[in-house]
């Protein structure tokens, strides 16, 4: 990454549809505060609602807009929203907050037929470099894979073909709920130039849930061309009760 890069903090959080674990609360607005509190630049989520009209009706305080939106507020001034499942009440997908503009994004479908509705949501943001020179364009590419492990790894090797497709000298940067336990991600994205961003700081892929006791390793964030300062779990309160998953953080340097 170029020196006049700044330092960049990432996100990405399942947030279970704006419920805590075993869906015995709705939290949204206690989660939005907690990612609030992160202040970081770039935020992926999953399964973020674009509307549910059942729901809507049931919980008081249920925002008329989309759950991303409700959670970007003023902090994120730019929001990507890909539906990936649609049925009666509403649909549901991935999400990309960026405090950076974006310059454009699309959502692809890699739903496996007779499965549930699985996508990536691809955007293409501005970031300032300092001085004059032109922002930097970065590739953020949020997805959500599917259950079992065949589907995965179809999932994977079209992820793997659409990036093989993106300029290798820009920064990309990949985050989500994988549904990895058995790790075998890495490998087939590590053949695409990508490092998961807690391998790059020695550790292992992070323990992500269930959040309350993390024991499967669902969640990543894999970077391509830039360095990882930092990569950290949050598994402690306010978020064990803000989903079943964990949220994971990575810091970019210049």
């Amino acid at each position: 990454m170029p020196a006049s890069l700044p330092t960049l903090t990432l996100m990405t959080l399942n947030i279970h549809m704006g419920f805590a674990q075993f869906n015995r609360r709705f939290v949204l607005p206690e989660l939005k505060a907690a990612v609030h509190a992160v202040h970081a630049d770039i935020v992926f989520l999953q399964e973020t609602l674009g509307s549910h009209a059942g729901h809507a009706l049931r919980h008081a305080g249920w925002p008329a807009e989309e759950q991303s939106s409700f959670i970007a507020d003023t902090l994120w001034g730019n929001v990507a929203y890909g539906r990936n499942a649609v049925y009666a009440d509403g649909h549901h997908g991935n999400a990309v907050l960026s405090k950076f503009p974006i310059l454009r994004w699309d959502n692809h479908d890699i739903s496996i037929l007779g499965t549930e509705p699985r996508g990536f949501l691809h955007c293409v943001l501005a970031v300032p470099q300092g001085g004059k020179r032109p922002p930097l364009e970065v590739h953020a590419i949020c997805t959500h894979l599917g259950l079992r492990e065949a589907h995965r790894r179809q999932q994977l090797e079209r992820l793997c073909d659409f990036i093989a497709e993106l300029p290798p000298e820009a920064p990309l940067i990949v985050g989500g709920d994988f549904n990895d336990w058995r790790q075998r991600a890495g490998p087939m994205l590590a053949k695409a130039g990508l490092v998961d961003a807690f391998v790059a700081t020695g550790q292992l892929s992070p323990r992500s849930f269930p959040v309350r006791v993390p024991l499967l390793r669902l969640d990543r964030i894999y970077v391509r061309g830039v360095t990882v300062a930092a990569a950290e779990v949050l598994s402690a309160p306010p978020w064990k009760h803000l989903s079943d998953h964990a949220a994971l953080t990575a810091t970019l340097q210049p």
